[in-house]
């Protein structure tokens, strides 16, 4: 039997012995990589499905282009509104918002039909941008309140790495869901909207902010909250900076001029499938595993581009050296995509591609944290989304140009486009340089 004595000394240790830090958040970051997934497979079917639809509905390449704007458009729009809404509401109902309104458009394709297949398209698509909007809003929110600083580079490219996974996923269920002849397309549409449904149930049961969750303990809670510890009264009070002063920062156009790469990405998205059916008469399973390929390598590119300057870093260089020779790296890497349209063989063509898809996500991930080195807390969210809206802008226009090119002079244009997009990131990157010689922090007189 234990003595007296040494129940006192085993009740000692006990106390002595720190409780278990839980882990509870690491469940909140798997539903936004959850969300993230659903987002960009819901975004990229159309993309897949473009050479089977353009058949069956009978459109241009200016009709997809418009159809595509309409898309960009609205989630132009839906950058510089979602996140007021988002703060107003909270992120469990503003989320929950986001997700059932893009949904529900997204599930609206499936009903489309051929008498009224363009403008149907051109509201659903527009109403998928509305709401898809507001996924990385809410998802940084999120991550915001169940993150410490020193974390959330980590937890945000965890849900961002859903981004790629999602356009993975879209090429796969295409391939497996529908025919040759474009039987079964509309399924292609609803698969995400049961996984949506399916995500709003557990968002909805399990999401409280950590102070109002029973699942998470006291350590938890406080190493959740340990900044909030040492900022100051004058920190806590901040609040978010007036549009003219941000609109003046040269730090803001360094950014959003960075953005304009965003186009880039949108037509590997939205016009590598138009591409390799107009290119190589690929079949919709062959189409299918050339995506796979695309969206794998830029998957690795998400993953790997935010550890390149880091590693520089920790090899002593500046931060303003570190982050630029990265991004002439990533540069690089995208540069052999203007041979895309000079090779016979579409695997070629796929790998290239794939690697410039690859550099571009390596290039966002270093552009992005180019937003936090040189702008102060309280004016990031404004600047991302400013520059968010020129991406989808100039990726608006490029649909534009493009499908009006394509339908006058045929698939040369594609010729044109990877010019273009190979060498528009070393041609930007001058730019930020001329721009920002240093990435010293905005002063901003409030």
């Amino acid at each position: 039997m234990n003595t007296e004595q040494d129940i006192m000394v085993e009740n000692s240790v006990k106390k002595q012995t720190p409780a278990k830090k839980g882990n509870y958040r690491y469940r909140i970051l798997a539903l936004l990589f959850m969300a993230t997934t659903i987002n960009y497979m819901d975004r990229s079917i159309i993309g897949v499905l473009a050479p089977t639809l353009e058949k069956l509905f009978n459109w241009s390449k200016t009709d997809y282009a418009t159809i595509n704007i309409a898309f960009k458009s609205a989630y132009a729009i839906g950058m510089l509104s979602m996140g007021g809404i988002i703060d107003k509401f909270g992120t469990k109902i503003g989320y929950t918002l986001s997700i059932a309104i893009w949904s529900t458009f997204g599930m609206l394709h499936a009903a489309l039909r051929p008498a009224f297949g363009l403008i149907g398209f051109i509201l659903a698509r527009f109403g998928l941008g509305i709401g898809e909007a507001g996924n990385f809003p809410a998802a940084v929110k999120t991550v915001a309140e169940w993150f410490p600083k020193k974390d959330r580079a980590f937890a945000t490219g965890i849900f961002n790495a859903g981004s790629n996974v999602g356009a993975i996923l879209a090429p796969i269920a295409v391939a497996a869901i529908v025919m040759e002849d474009g039987t079964n397309w509309q399924y292609a549409f609803l698969v995400t909207g049961v996984l949506s449904a399916i995500w709003v149930v557990l968002w909805l049961k399990v999401y409280k902010k950590p102070e109002e969750n029973p699942h998470v303990n006291a350590e938890e809670l406080a190493y959740i909250q340990q900044d909030e510890l040492t900022m100051d009264e004058e920190e806590k009070a901040v609040t978010k900076l007036p549009w003219k002063k941000v609109i003046q920062l040269k730090q803001t156009w360094a950014f959003s001029i960075g953005k304009m790469t965003d186009g880039v990405w949108y037509f590997f998205m939205f016009w590598s499938g138009m591409f390799f059916t107009d290119r190589f008469g690929v079949s919709i399973k062959e189409l299918g595993a050339a995506l796979v390929i695309v969206y794998v390598m830029a998957d690795l590119g998400s993953i790997g581009g935010g550890y390149l300057s880091r590693f520089f870093i920790d090899k002593g260089w500046t931060l303003n050296k570190a982050r630029k020779i990265s991004m002439l790296i990533c540069a690089l890497c995208i540069l052999p995509v203007v041979f895309a349209t000079t090779t016979d063989n579409q695997w070629i063509a796929a790998c290239l591609i794939a690697l410039a898809s690859g550099g571009h996500q390596a290039w966002s991930a270093n552009l992005f944290s180019v937003v936090s080195d040189t702008m102060p807390k309280e004016a990031t969210a404004s600047v991302v989304g400013f520059g968010g809206m020129v991406g989808a802008v100039t990726g608006m226009t490029i649909d534009f140009i493009l499908g009006q090119v394509l339908d006058g002079s045929g698939s040369a244009a594609y010729f044109w486009m990877f010019l273009i997009a190979g060498c528009s990131y070393l041609t930007i990157l001058g730019i930020i340089h001329l721009i920002l010689p240093k990435l010293e922090m905005a002063k901003i007189n409030q």
